[in-house]
């Protein structure tokens, strides 16, 4: 069996070394890179050559995936003639069409689809081509956060659910069949509890999936409002993050459960295009 787990100097995050992942891997291989993601919730891989086959060959050693969320960007241009499985995420443009989703702009701090019922446990994202500058990616640990807390504000948190806004993008767009939201106690999307157990671990961690339209049903709007944002900007501290700055043929997976993620702005004149999977998950509890 190959695979060195190098933990990053961090609050999360581990480089795991030794593997191509573009060959089927031994059971083991697949126990060494589980126990790592549950340890150290994000797991990167470097150097990786892996067409979309190998890329869902992959990402199926963890469960069954999500097809691609529809928003407007991912159902036009090169996102129409990848497979059901891969959802590209891009800002380049052919034939006047987006090849895939979210474009250059900043993706603010988030969990990813954390609007429905059911969010995907993981995400897994493949770099194919990169700015020099630019479009990094953060990782925020929130069972940490969590830990961290003032005790009065983290028993408050066990106790209450948050609304996730599902009208919205990352980088703030409005997704397919939504209108804009005027008041956040009237936004659509799944109601969660504000701190999860994770189903393996058992580790407890802040669930707030994004900040954007965000309501705690049961208070006063001014008080879900100035709740989030002490909470907010509490998880986002640099002590709770790492900072991934991309390569070509790297491969980073996050443990949705207890991670949130933001993404840089970068220049909309250099080319990105990322490839991503999404494991399916189940109900926060």
């Amino acid at each position: 069996m190959h695979g060195e787990v190098k933990p990053t100097d961090a609050a999360l995050g581990a480089e795991l070394r030794g593997l191509d992942l573009s060959k089927p891997l031994t059971s083991l291989e697949v126990e060494l890179i589980k126990q790592a993601w549950l340890d150290h919730s994000v797991l990167l891989f470097r150097g990786q050559d892996l067409d979309d086959d190998a890329l869902i060959q992959f990402s199926k050693n963890f469960g069954k995936l999500e097809l691609s969320p529809a928003s407007a960007s991912a159902t036009a241009g090169g996102q129409v003639h990848s497979q059901p499985e891969i959802w590209i995420i891009s800002n380049v443009v052919e034939d006047g069409q987006p090849i895939g989703a979210l474009g250059d702009k900043e993706a603010d701090w988030h969990t990813d689809m954390s609007y429905v019922d059911e969010p995907p446990m993981g995400s897994i994202l493949y770099s194919l081509e990169v700015p020099k500058v630019g479009g990094n990616t953060s990782f925020g640990n929130m069972y940490k956060a969590y830990e961290k807390l003032p005790a009065v504000l983290r028993d408050a948190a066990r106790e209450l659910t948050c609304r996730h806004d599902s009208s919205t993008t990352s980088v703030g767009e409005t997704r397919v069949g939504f209108e804009g939201v005027w008041d956040v106690r009237d936004a659509p999307g799944a109601v969660h509890p504000m701190v999860r157990v994770h189903p393996e671990t058992g580790g407890l961690a802040l669930y707030l999936g994004r900040r954007r339209n965000a309501y705690v049903p049961g208070l006063e709007l001014e008080d879900s409002e100035d709740l989030l944002d002490e909470l907010w900007g509490h998880c986002t501290k640099p002590e709770f993050t790492w900072t991934h700055r991309w390569a070509k043929g790297d491969l980073v997976m996050w443990d949705n459960r207890c991670v949130i993620h933001r993404r840089e702005a970068f220049s909309p004149r250099v080319r990105r295009v990322m490839h991503r999977t999404q494991i399916l998950g189940d109900k926060p509890r």
